[in-house]
């Protein structure tokens, strides 16, 4: 098992973080996995890296990486960045998701020669799965797209929050796990209200051409059990996998304590995927 840290410069202030997962003997041809965390995520969160690991183990060489404004900076593991975390919008993951890829093909990330860059797929936890499909549904260089757990809408905020916006510029969203208050600002609002055609998540998997895997947990909060069901019965071409007794991390914390049926069952579902033979 390899595993190679990168850093990307984007701008003066923005950077692209993340970690490749590889192993050789896994077999030649690999496919390329992206790995998006979600909203109040990050690459290094709970299970993430021990999910590289086994992907990786079973041929799929994975990369995680952290949105350049995710709130997350050099420590990898805090939100010490949460003037970004306040502008992080679908746009700007957009954004990242295109350079990250641009640096692949091009040859400037160092992914391994028997990486096979036209296998490429995109995975996303929870927001990260809207943010596989806006970027990977009918790009060419996408070739199958997955999503854990992942949303069917794009607007995640209530009106409470809005409001607060509206009056001072800026909402305040509790992350229970740290105490932290995470900001949003105004542009984060536009860009979804800008964008409601573009980002329309049940629109784009009904007409994109690359395969769609969605694996669910069973228990997890019932707005995506039933987004799930949604997205499969738009979509053109999609499977549909439920995940036993699975809650929104397939029954794994942070700090990571180790594994879970739920989060093998969804490694399993996803490793099957990826790796089925496609014309």
């Amino acid at each position: 098992m390899q595993k190679q840290s990168f850093s990307i410069a984007l701008d003066e202030e923005l950077t692209l973080r993340g970690d490749i997962h590889t192993e050789e003997a896994a077999g030649s041809a690999q496919p390329l996995l992206l790995f998006c965390h979600g909203f109040k995520g990050f690459k290094d969160w709970g299970s993430f890296p021990y999910v590289a690991d086994e992907l990786a183990k079973q041929g799929i060489t994975t990369i995680r990486f952290n949105f350049s404004c995710n709130g997350v900076g050099e420590s990898l593991t805090e939100f010490d960045e949460l003037e970004k975390f306040g502008r992080n919008t679908y746009a700007r993951e957009l954004a990242d998701l295109q350079a990250l890829t641009e640096r692949i093909l091009s040859g400037e990330l160092p992914v391994p020669d028997y990486v096979d860059k036209t296998k490429l797929y995109v995975l996303g936890h929870s927001k990260g799965g809207g943010d596989a499909i806006l970027f990977g549904a009918n790009n060419p260089h996408v070739a199958g797209i997955v999503t854990w757990n992942g949303i069917a809408h794009v607007d995640l905020f209530d009106e409470k929050l809005r409001r607060q916006i509206e009056e001072t510029g800026v909402g305040y969203i509790a992350n229970a796990r740290t105490g932290q208050d995470m900001p949003i600002t105004r542009v984060v609002i536009e860009d979804v209200d800008n964008n409601r055609q573009q980002y329309d998540i049940l629109e784009l998997v009904s007409t994109m051409e690359q395969p769609l895997c969605i694996i669910t947990g069973e228990k997890d909060y019932v707005r995506l059990v039933e987004g799930a069901k949604r997205i499969h019965q738009a979509a053109k071409n999609s499977e549909l996998h439920w995940i036993e007794g699975g809650d929104h991390t397939f029954n794994t914390r942070h700090p990571f304590a180790g594994t879970s049926a739920p989060l093998e069952a969804a490694i399993k579902q996803t490793v099957a995927f990826v790796r089925a033979p496609r014309t």
